[in-house]
């Protein structure tokens, strides 16, 4: 394989901007874990599934649909 014939999948401004926003969305997940509370259990539900959500949605877009495919014949 030449290296003329290479072709990445995205360029470096693509794949700074989806970092930027996806690890925004990561940090955001983790600072909505700060609001928290155990004490009062009422409170708790929101924060939490913010959460959960931010981080989920900030790990599961970028592996699964944005990563390289896994196909064996490439």
């Amino acid at each position: 394989m030449s290296n003329g014939s290479y072709r990445r999948e995205n360029n470096l401004a693509q794949s700074v901007i989806m970092f930027v926003i996806f690890f925004g969305l990561f940090v955001g997940g983790i600072f909505a874990m700060s609001f928290w509370s155990l004490e009062t259990p009422e409170h708790a539900f929101i924060p939490g599934i913010i959460a959960f959500a931010c981080v989920f949605l900030a790990l599961v877009i970028p592996l699964t649909w944005i990563g390289r495919s896994d196909s064996a014949g490439e």
